[in-house]
Formats: structure tokens, C-alpha cells, sequence
């Protein structure tokens, strides 16, 4: 019988190297490589060699796709989907050793050379020699090198179950990678006549706090929104200050208020959501000149738990009227001691308000154009492109001005959690004890995996209608960015994520747990996919 490629920590190990070597930043030529080198690795299973058409790559977005591989057996309807995702981030960080970045046992030694510039946590997992560092080997190629051993002993041993391997891009942004796979599940279910079971993920281990070494299980996935801000004031010279209000002098009363602020904050079964910050705020002043900035924006951060984008802009839409009123006292005092007369009092209004504004008064064909000119600069992100559209109506409007106009900018995560269905019970205290006994783990639940995941887009629920405020208020809506709504409600599946151990997501000292990642997960996955996760199987 054919012997498996990927079944010893030393053929993983050689595996992760190589994956981690075909760099596939966000948006990179690599990102758009990736999935054919995946597909190669794939159809070298005999499996696939034999049913290759059931590996399939299907259009994402700018040139890149997503990869599916189904391991089907003849008897079983039960599906487990294995989630990935296969872009980095950028790796400017590393400074001189930048070009090792992608080189994990290349970085490893290099690094030793100059451990004594590293943070000492990260030092002494160095020399302990219990480390792999590289990015991307954390967050999340080990994840996916995984799922490929997963599937390739699955369909080597024909487990009375079905896999679907589903690898992505742009994770790390947009998700569009997973957004687009959403209608891909759709019909694989219908095509292939398939029950989905379970929705797994991989990502590592995130730590619950600075210096956290605990390991983690996930039943859910926590939420990400971006409430966001065009603040416009009213232009003047800079020798008349008091002829105008600065945009930026509006946007400091809403950012105080926004910034760690505990109404946005959510506590569920025993876990609070981060507080709120700025993710970025800057006025729209293009050059410097004596005029005054009279445009500016702000994206905040909001992390849900069971809040949907409704309930968010009803916050979001209270305090900015408290940030507005505490703007107009102020600058009426202001006037008052200096005797001149205020340009006016700042309003608030969301961006469904000001196009139905535009609309009213320009006709539905300009504002369409306004958007389609916008949609066409492929330099701009999602985020440029929503400021652009209301910077842009707002300048056509501006007897609207002073004004705070209230948008969502992409990405929206929703959160998602299971923690309640009997299977995900099951799987936990299975990988919990299995941990302990085998491994001497202690292993704890965790239910929203705070790294921000794929998962997000499986198993949806809001009978309230939440997400239409979403999409009256996101100005790209329906152009350059768009949620399946609708089908995420049908993949109805509890979702998990068992991943390996690691450090410093997003950091230079990024680094994966060895005996984790090469001993421990692929004997804790393997058996939770044979004992709890299918039929049992003879010895």
C-alpha cells in the first residue's frame, strides 16, 4: 500500500517550510500563486490523482482563488469542512533579516545571533529550542498544513466520512476569499449531495492576555465592525480661524468619546469584547496651504458578541449626537468670548440620510455616477472608497455642513458561537480529555476565538434584520464589497477551531509551538475526526 507523505512531525515540518516559502502576502503575486501550489501538493495523494476533478480553484477577487478539495466516500452524507486561510501579512518588521522571512529554519538560527535584541519572552522560547519562527507559521500555514495530512490519511484509510478541504485568500483584510467560497459550499451540498456536519478551523492559540501560555479550544468566533466618521466642517483662512470650524476640532469630541468606551463593550458567557479604539483618523487636506482642514474621517474598532450592525449604529449614533452637542457648547463659548457669530450648529446624520439627501436633489443617475467613478480607481481600498463616495456627496451638500456623517467601512465580521450544540460539547471534552491524557494538556474552552476568523461567515443568525443597516450605511455596498447574508443562513453547522500553539501574530517574533504543532494537534485532530466526527472505525 501506498505509504503517506505526511503522516511524522519530520514530513510536516518539511511540509510547513515549504508552504511557509511560497510567500503569499495579501494581495501579492504569491497570494494569487498560492492555491495552484496547493492544488500540486493535492493531486500527489492518490485519492486526487484518481478523482482530480474534485479539487477545484474558484474565483475570489483581483486574480486570486480560493481552492476546494473533497474527499467524498461512496456511503457517507456527513461533511466536515476544513477552513484556512493562506495569506500573510507584510514582513517589513524583520528588518535585516527580512529575506529570511519566509525561511523558518533559515530565521531560527539567524535569529540567535541576535537574540539579545529580541523581547525576552521571545528569546527564551529561542533557546529553548521548543520554537519555529517564520511568518506565516503561526498564522495559520500550519493550519492548513494540517487539514492536507487530515485529508490525505482520511482518504488513505477511506473514513465513512466526507471532507471538504477549503483553503482561502485575504483573510487577513477583506475576507473576500472566504466570502466568495460561502456560495461554493452552497452548491457543493446540493452537487454533491452532502449533510455539513461541522464547520473546523485551525488558526493557533491567541493569547487571552501578555504572557498567556495556556492552551485554548474555540466554539465561536468573536465579531469585528467599523463604525466610521466623515466629519465636515466649514473651510476658512487661517488668519479668520473663527470664519470657519476645522473638521478636525469635530472629530476630537467623537473620538474622545469613542475610544474605550464601555457601552460598545459586551459581556457573554463570562468573556468580554476589547473596548473600542481609533484605527485611523486623519483630516482629508491633500497639501499644505493657509487654508484650514474642513475634512477629516475616523474608523473605530468595534469587536460583537451577540450585537448585530443595527444595534452597533444605534450606539454609534448616540454618542456621536453627544460628541455634537458638546462640540456646538463648546464652540458657542468660543464665539461668545471672541463676539462672533457661529457658522453654525454641527448635525449628525448617517449615510443612508445623506444619499437619500443627494438623491433628492441630484436624481439617482449622479449619484450612482458618483459611485461608479469611485468604484473604477482600483488603487483605492474598500476603506478609501466608502470616505471618497461621502467626501464627495458631502461637498455637493454642503447646507448640510457642519456635519458628522456616520458610515460602516469593510470589513464587517459577524460573531458566531456554538457553544451550546451537543456535537461541539462532545468535540471539546473529547480534545480536552484526550489532551490531558495523552499529552498532560490542560486545555480550556474559549468561546470566541479573539484573532478574528473565516468562521464568521458560516452558521449566521439575526431573525431581526441587523445587517440590512449594514448594508444602508456602507457606501461600496453591492459594488466593490458585499456580505452573503442570506447564504451564510443556510450553511447552518456548528463551527470549532482546534489550532497549534504560537507567539506574536503579526510580529516579527511570530513562532510556532514544535512539539504542538507537529506531535500534539495532528494525533488530537485525527482522533477527534475518527471518534467523534464519524462512524467508528475498526481496528
Amino acid at each position: 500500500m501506498t505509504e503517506l507523505m505526511w503522516s511524522t512531525p519530520e514530513a510536516l515540518r518539511t511540509l510547513l517550510c515549504e508552504v511557509v516559502s511560497w510567500k503569499s502576502m495579501t494581495l501579492s503575486d504569491g497570494e494569487r500563486e498560492f492555491p495552484f501550489k496547493v492544488q500540486s501538493k493535492l493531486q500527489d495523494i492518490p485519492y486526487f490523482h484518481d478523482n482530480h476533478k474534485n479539487i477545484e480553484l474558484s474565483e475570489a477577487d483581483f486574480g486570486r482563488k480560493f481552492l476546494t478539495a473533497l474527499y467524498k466516500h461512496p456511503e457517507a452524507k456527513e461533511t466536515i469542512v476544513l477552513i484556512s486561510h493562506f495569506d500573510t501579512v507584510n514582513t517589513e518588521e524583520y528588518g535585516d533579516l527580512e529575506a529570511l522571512a519566509f525561511e523558518p529554519e533559515m530565521l531560527t538560527k539567524a535569529l540567535l545571533d541576535v537574540k539579545d535584541e529580541l523581547p525576552e519572552d521571545a528569546r527564551l522560547d529561542l533557546e529553548s529550542g521548543n520554537y519555529l519562527f517564520g511568518r506565516g507559521t503561526m498564522d495559520m500555514k500550519m493550519g492548513l498544513v494540517l487539514h492536507m495530512s487530515l485529508i490525505e490519511k482520511a482518504s488513505h484509510e477511506e473514513w465513512p466520512v466526507n471532507i471538504i478541504l477549503l483553503t482561502v485568500p485575504d483573510e487577513e483584510v477583506n475576507s473576500s476569499g472566504m466570502r466568495a467560497a460561502v456560495s461554493k459550499l452552497i452548491d457543493y451540498r446540493t452537487q454533491h449531495h452532502l449533510t455539513y456536519k461541522l464547520f473546523l478551523n485551525s488558526e493557533p492559540i491567541f493569547a487571552q492576555q501578555p504572557g498567556d501560555d495556556k492552551y485554548y479550544l474555540y466554539s465561536g468566533s468573536i465579531g469585528k465592525i467599523m463604525p466610521s466618521a466623515l466629519f465636515y466642517g466649514m473651510e476658512t483662512h487661517v488668519g479668520e480661524p473663527l470664519s470657519g470650524i476645522t473638521a478636525n476640532y469635530i472629530a476630537s469630541f467623537l473620538t474622545q468619546r469613542m475610544e474605550f468606551n464601555p457601552l460598545f463593550q459586551e459581556t457573554v458567557l463570562g468573556e468580554k469584547t476589547p473596548l473600542p479604539v481609533t484605527i485611523q483618523q486623519k483630516d482629508l487636506k491633500m497639501e499644505y496651504s493657509a487654508q484650514t482642514p474642513y475634512r477629516a474621517k475616523a474608523l473605530y474598532n468595534v469587536f460583537l458578541m451577540k450585537r448585530n450592525a443595527a444595534e452597533i449604529m444605534s450606539i454609534f449614533e448616540g454618542v456621536a449626537n453627544e460628541a455634537a452637542d458638546e462640540c456646538n457648547k463648546s464652540y458657542q463659548a468660543v464665539c461668545t468670548r471672541e463676539g462672533v457669530e457661529p457658522v453654525g450648529d454641527i448635525r449628525v446624520l448617517k449615510y443612508e440620510e445623506l444619499m437619500n439627501h443627494a438623491v433628492a436633489k441630484f436624481g439617482n443617475d449622479y449619484v450612482e455616477s458618483v459611485k461608479t467613478t469611485v468604484r473604477d480607481h482600483q488603487e483605492w481600498d474598500d476603506r478609501e472608497k466608502s470616505f471618497r463616495i461621502v467626501d464627495t456627496l458631502m461637498i455637493q451638500c454642503q447646507e448640510l455642513a457642519p456635519a458628522i456623517v456616520l458610515l460602516f467601512a469593510p470589513p464587517y465580521y459577524p460573531a458566531v458561537n456554538t457553544s451550546d450544540d451537543p456535537l461541539v460539547k462532545e468535540c471539546v471534552e473529547f480534545v480536552k480529555e484526550l489532551g490531558q491524557t495523552e499529552f498532560n494538556l490542560n486545555i480550556e474552552q474559549i468561546h470566541y476565538f479573539n484573532g478574528i476568523s473565516d468562521l464568521s461567515y458560516v452558521n449566521y443568525e439575526d431573525t431581526t434584520g441587523g445587517w440590512q443597516v449594514f448594508e444602508a450605511n456602507t457606501p461600496v455596498w453591492g459594488d466593490s464589497y458585499s456580505i452573503p447574508f442570506n447564504e451564510m443562513r443556510l450553511l447552518k453547522a456548528p463551527v470549532l477551531n482546534v489550532g497549534p500553539f504560537g507567539k506574536d501574530a503579526h510580529k516579527r517574533t511570530e513562532r510556532l509551538h514544535i512539539q504542538s504543532a507537529f506531535v500534539e494537534l495532528p494525533q488530537l485532530l485525527e482522533n477527534l475526526v475518527k471518534n467523534v466526527l464519524t462512524e467508528k472505525i475498526e481496528a
